[in-house]
């Protein structure tokens, strides 16, 4: 399994944002893909996932629900994290990871270490 996220940039607060995933080497009938962000010298924050094969199951960290949306295209094996009202205190870099087991506890999907495969990580910068 290869991960590649890109997308990321200088944008200012209130701007939008989307970061795209690009999946590949694997197959993803029921991985749980997720998106995670980290500001040095904390630890990696879970930031949403989506179940690859039912797009309708999501999950959102609390931080970012209202604002942020994880979506997936099948076709083109994309996972995508739209980023709406977008501030400051979102400044980090992000990843995105897959579990390709797809455990379907979704209080997992938050814990990194649900995760064996991660991408490369993209900055994203908000200005204020």
């Amino acid at each position: 399994v290869q991960l590649q996220a890109f997308g990321g940039g200088l944008v200012q607060a209130g701007d939008s944002l989307r970061l795209s995933c690009a999946a590949s080497g694997g197959s993803f009938g029921s991985a749980i893909m997720g998106w995670f962000r980290q500001v040095p010298g904390k630890e990696r924050e879970f930031v949403g996932a989506i179940q690859w094969s039912t797009a309708s199951t999501t999950l959102l960290a609390d931080s970012v629900k209202g604002r942020f949306t994880v979506s997936r295209d099948l076709a083109k094996r994309m996972v995508y994290l739209q980023m709406n009202s977008l501030k400051p205190e979102d400044t980090a870099v992000y990843y995105c990871a897959c579990d390709p087991i797809g455990n379907v506890d979704r209080r997992t999907w938050t814990r990194p270490d649900t995760y064996g495969y991660w991408g490369q990580g993209t900055l994203v910068t908000i200005s204020s």
